[in-house]
């Protein structure tokens, strides 16, 4: 059927249209959003936040998307990862080391899948669960092939060592974990390309036992082998870029990299920052213990090659997730997450003041300068992450040390019941 416009102008008002259509993306589009979330991968693991590995794939996401300077974990992965999926503290869930994965119920807590769900948004968790109750399904993703040990790499003689859709499975001999874990991703992605998905993807990679990959070369010794992990990590995350380009859905997919705490006790030495050991590690309750890596890129929205010192911790994915999904955030529950949205965005947007960090019953608060533990501690960490500088209690002090208190004495320090001492030594 044709028809005639009889108008000139109405004939150019619908040229128009019709090239504008072609052209323009809906302003109501849902961002794709992944979450990449690295195991036991703090600052010097990550050459573009002054790391000595190869890490090329990461470090052109940073070159082409923003890197914060000052993210914040928990010090240990079960409390960093509640942490990320409700957006709050640890003394709110119960979760505060390690351990302590019964203190968190069903449905009292809420996590992001369920939230981004009522959105419109298909969700997979693929990677490590770690030890949180129950299964990520209970909590609202729409998929999942999770492993609650950590290091999980090849075949162990120890029975089912991970579980798809429920369904428990062994790591068949000569399969690579992580591999088979990217193959998933690729399905997931591949069957919900026509719709708004959140991938929280927590990687094997690296935590202990550190092990060949399947491109390590024979005879290797540990520091090789854990160059070797690093630099498979960066090969995983160059794989799913290249498969987010070939399904055509980079351009309106939100990828963020970030780790679940600093690196561990056992590769401290090697994760130097811009050649210098830093302070702390996993475990500890020092610049090293929770400050990790964080790269944005979303391509067009995005700054490129922006560094920005915001102060960031991972309870914030949660609201930034929800705002950039369109998302309403949960009634009647106590959120500590701070959206970023804006900053992602390239807006100055309202950054935090400070940012808190908890592990069993030590925390502490810090902001642009300053931190004091609850043990009453004060330091300056203008030479953070390398040194923390203690001060005495003094006049000059006390106006820094009374604000940080403040703070404190609305977030109470829980207590675990037992392990994490022994986590943090092994690095486990």
């Amino acid at each position: 059927m044709k028809f005639k416009i009889k108008s000139p102008i109405v004939a150019v008002v619908a040229v128009l249209f019709a090239v504008g259509s072609l052209f323009a993306a809906p302003s109501s589009a849902k961002p794709n959003i992944i979450l990449i979330f690295a195991d036991d991968v703090g600052l010097g693991d990550v050459h573009c936040s002054g790391g000595p590995f190869k890490t090329p794939n990461i470090d052109s996401l940073a070159a082409g998307g923003t890197r914060f300077e000052y993210c914040y974990a928990m010090p240990l992965c079960e409390p960093s990862r509640c942490m990320l999926l409700t957006g709050r503290y640890p003394f709110r869930t119960g979760l505060v080391g390690n351990h302590s994965d019964p203190n968190l119920p069903l449905p009292t807590e809420i996590m992001i899948p369920a939230v981004l769900k009522k959105a419109g948004y298909v969700s997979a968790c693929i990677g490590k669960w770690s030890r949180l109750s129950y299964n990520p399904g209970k909590w609202g993703f729409d998929e999942y092939m999770s492993t609650r040990a950590s290091g999980r790499y090849w075949a162990k003689a120890s029975g089912p060592e991970y579980v798809l859709n429920g369904e428990e499975k062994s790591i068949l001999p000569g399969e690579y974990l992580p591999d088979s874990m990217h193959n998933y991703i690729v399905s997931f992605l591949e069957r919900n390309k026509d719709k708004p998905f959140f991938l929280y993807y927590p990687m094997e990679h690296i935590h202990v036992p550190i092990s060949r990959t399947p491109d390590s070369k024979p005879g290797g010794n540990q520091g090789q082998l854990y160059t070797d992990t690093i630099e498979y990590m960066d090969k995983l995350v160059g794989k799913l870029i290249a498969e987010l380009d070939r399904l055509k859905l980079r351009e309106n997919t939100l990828v963020i990299f970030t780790g679940d705490n600093g690196t561990a006790p056992n590769n401290v030495n090697l994760a130097t920052v811009d050649g210098k050991p830093i302070s702390g590690k996993k475990g500890s309750m020092l610049e090293g213990g929770s400050r990790v890596p964080l790269v944005v890129n979303w391509p067009g929205t995005t700054p490129a090659g922006k560094v920005s010192k915001d102060l960031i911790d991972i309870s914030d994915f949660f609201s930034t997730f929800a705002e950039l999904g369109g998302a309403k955030l949960p009634e009647g529950v106590t959120l500590d997450s701070h959206s970023f949205a804006a900053q992602i965005r390239g807006e100055k947007g309202s950054p935090r003041e400070w940012v808190y960090v908890q592990l069993e019953g030590k925390s502490y608060v810090r902001n642009a300068r300053y931190k004091l533990t609850n043990g009453g501690e004060l330091f300056d960490l203008i030479e953070a992450p390398f040194k923390e500088r203690h001060l005495p209690d003094s006049p000059e002090n006390r106006e820094v040390r009374a604000a940080l208190q403040k703070i404190l004495d609305r977030h109470p320090a829980g207590k675990d019941s037992g392990g994490d001492a022994k986590a943090a030594k092994t690095g486990k």
